[in-house]
């Protein structure tokens, strides 16, 4: 058959696709320098640790790599058989992914279609939004919390988001603690809140930085797995136990809702290495306990210096800190980088003055603090 291409590529994408806008990552060191012709730059743009990974998950990897001519476990038994004795869960409760981002994803394939929706909070994480607009579904999206809220400025408002719940709606997607705000809904709130949810919409709790938390009071989402059927907890080892360039997660569910969702999951989507590394690092507890101790010492090291400067930051229980400038951040961020400092404007999120800045080592910390202040002439 001879076809002429009459129409664009565009075109003939799903109605979904042709008006999506791809994630945009944080700017990689290597294309920064590559492009700006400097060098020693540093990167609190990603959310990555600054520690590195566990030497234990090293040692992991280094021992499988011969292997690697050969497919990984495509059900991942010794991962998730770790998980589910790590969170006292069944292990076919377990659902592994290319990151906890291919769990969202997954999800959004296995339960809505065009003729339904998905509920979000603004302010939350840039990929829930992606995700259903690919599948053509519409987007619920919650107002958060006004910025002048006393206690959670831009966070998670539950009574907006049941607001936003009707007839079509299949999904809510929550983020505790929340990207890009690091705001959190505590764990009398959260509970109150699943209660009043439908038995029938799935809550995919979205934990990518729950391991950072030692709030009294914040909630463990596995925990509750058995009181809420409907439930999706999805986690990562791309945070805290630095494996971001693995792409290795996983969500936590009940058995019937896991059965769904592994329909659509790709076969071998976690690789031979994330599977290998994140098993070992699951055993480093030393690791964890130093990173959430460079973390703490990191973030109040941020506070303090914004708040010398006399800026505002979105209280945070993350690995993160939103500050805001009170003036349009992209030509702060710009002069951030030609100083080799790649942190990550939140413009996309409608938040044009804010800057989110990674938590790094005191090095790192100090050396943004320091460019910042020039730039920012205070």
């Amino acid at each position: 058959i001879n076809r002429s291409m009459s129409r664009s590529f565009i075109e003939l994408a799903t109605r979904g696709v042709q008006h999506l806008t791809p994630y945009q990552p944080g700017k990689p060191v290597e294309e920064l320098e590559r492009e700006l012709g400097i060098s020693d730059s540093i990167k609190l743009a990603s959310n990555e640790n600054p520690l590195g990974p566990s030497q234990l998950a090293l040692e992991a990897a280094a021992k499988v790599l011969p292997s690697i001519n050969y497919y990984p476990d495509g059900g991942g038994f010794a991962l998730s058989e770790k998980l589910a004795e790590k969170h006292a869960v069944d292990a076919s409760c377990i659902t592994l992914g290319n990151g906890s981002n291919d769990i969202l994803e997954l999800v959004t394939r296995a339960f809505l279609t065009p003729e339904h929706s998905a509920v979000f909070s603004e302010y939350s994480f840039a990929v829930y939004p992606i995700v259903v607009q690919a599948v053509g579904a519409k987007a619920n999206i919650a107002s958060a919390y006004a910025e002048d809220h006393q206690h959670m400025p831009l966070g998670h408002d539950p009574e907006a988001l049941l607001s936003q719940i009707d007839e079509s709606t299949r999904i809510i997607f929550i983020a505790n603690p929340n990207n890009p705000t690091g705001t959190w809904i505590e764990a009398d709130t959260l509970v109150a809140f699943l209660d009043r949810v439908p038995s029938d919409v799935v809550v995919v709790l979205d934990e990518a930085y729950t391991e950072y938390v030692s709030l009294e009071g914040f909630p463990n989402g596995l925990q509750l797995l058995s009181r809420y059927p409907n439930m999706i907890v999805t986690r990562t080892f791309s945070k805290i136990y630095g494996l971001a360039g693995l792409r290795i997660g996983y969500g936590a569910s009940s058995p019937a809702l896991a059965s769904v969702i592994q329909r659509v999951r790709h076969p071998f989507n976690a690789n031979l290495i994330a599977l290998a590394a994140a098993e070992a690092a699951l055993d480093d507890e030393q690791f964890l306990a130093q990173s959430r101790s460079v973390n703490s010492a990191g973030m109040q090291q941020l506070k303090q210096g914004f708040d010398e400067m006399g800026l505002k930051t979105i209280p945070s229980v993350a690995n993160f800190l939103t500050v805001d400038l009170e003036r349009e951040a992209a030509p702060v961020n710009q002069a951030l980088l030609e100083q080799g400092i790649i942190v990550r404007p939140v413009a996309n999120y409608r938040m044009p003055n804010h800057l989110r800045i990674t938590i790094g080592s005191e090095v790192e910390n100090s050396r943004f603090l320091a460019a910042f202040r020039q730039v920012m002439g205070r």
